[in-house]
């Protein structure tokens, strides 16, 4: 599994401009100058028409730094959602904005802290004029300052189905969260009543979000990875520039050992994001497992390497000024978007056949 010539010059692209800018208007400047906001999107509607492995590479980018940037709602989740629903006027009126970055997404999918579509409890009912009149509460909604195009997953007679609710449309409310990790905004969505239009066919929602949750968990374990990375080159540049007893703390055995272990981690979640970003692109069928693996993988990688971050920096790792926490409260909320590690191993335990005892 080896990234082309073009991926490497994505990725140092991407690096320079993350490393200059941070905050909203690096947003701009990323979808601008790089095109990322459309890396996904087919030409036909104005994107880049990259694929699952090029999107590993923003992602991993995006992780190294912590980014705010609104990538994974917008331009995975929304914009794989509307790919995948298959409706075509939608995605001739909606991409195009999205994949200039003009136009800013997010998919309001879980319930009740579960992404799984059996899960979902909120309705939709026929309202005038042909639309939907739909009903229910979004939680862990990932979205910034502002939100241009809501998709609204909710359950109608004929099964689990995608709409699009105008965002600023009667009936909606929106509460900001506060959570652990201050780098990711999220919302919940309270929908009373709110108008809005299929998405594709009635009742094919739930094998949409499926596909969307694939290349999701793909996506945010190429981001752990990334930031996972970054982490470690911190700890080990602190431990050869720490000295205690007159020596540089790295040199101590009982910290290589550490730190060897957290290199090993590192590179072996690398290589189950990557198993994921090509299954998506090469072999569909093999995504769902892959991805499963990649998220419980790539997840629990983050969070030993962050909280040895913390460990191996002593003090000032505890410290509000230092980064450290930053890396540990991301691991924590990445571990459980989507679902946490032992939610995806049941899911391939099921794919295998496979039952608890």
């Amino acid at each position: 599994m080896r990234l082309t010539e073009e991926q490497d010059e994505l990725r140092s692209a991407v690096r320079s401009l993350l490393t200059k800018h941070q905050g909203d208007g690096a947003w701009d400047l990323l979808s601008g100058q790089i095109g990322a906001a459309g890396l996904a999107v087919p030409e036909e509607y104005g994107g880049a028409g990259g694929g699952a492995r090029d999107v590993h590479v923003l992602m991993e980018e995006l992780g190294r730094s912590l980014s705010p940037l609104p990538f994974l709602g917008s331009a995975v989740l929304t914009v794989g959602a509307l790919l995948a629903s298959g409706d075509r006027e939608a995605c001739g009126r909606l991409l195009p904005g999205l994949a200039e970055g003009a136009s800013v997404g997010t998919l309001a999918w879980a319930e009740r802290g579960s992404w799984d579509p059996a899960a979902i409890r909120a309705g939709a009912v026929p309202g005038p004029g042909g639309g939907w009149l739909i009903s229910g509460t979004k939680e862990h909604v990932l979205d910034g300052p502002v939100t241009d195009v809501l998709l609204v997953a909710a359950r109608t007679a004929s099964g689990v189905s995608l709409f699009e609710v105008p965002a600023g449309g009667a009936g909606l409310r929106r509460e900001p969260v506060v959570t652990m990790d201050g780098t990711r905004s999220q919302a919940r969505w309270v929908l009373e009543g709110a108008g809005g239009r299929l998405l594709g066919a009635d009742g094919e929602g739930g094998r949409t979000l499926e596909h969307v949750r694939d290349l999701a968990c793909a996506a945010l374990a190429a981001e752990q990875v990334g930031a996972a990375a970054r982490a470690l080159e911190l700890t080990v540049r602190y431990a050869v520039d720490r000295v205690q007893f007159g020596r540089p703390i790295g040199s101590f055995q009982a910290v290589k050992h550490r730190l060897a272990d957290a290199y090993v981690a590192v590179e072996s979640a690398r290589s189950a994001a990557l198993g994921a970003a090509f299954a998506a692109d090469e072999d569909p069928d093999a995504l769902p497992a892959a991805a499963a693996v990649a998220k419980s993988v790539c997840s629990e990688a983050f969070s030993a390497v962050a909280g040895e971050m913390i460990q191996l920096h002593g003090g000032i790792g505890i410290t509000w000024e230092h980064d450290a926490h930053r890396y540990f409260k991301r691991a924590h909320g990445s571990g459980e978007l989507f679902g946490p590690p032992a939610h995806h191993r049941a899911r391939l335990a099921a794919g295998l056949g496979l039952t608890a005892r």
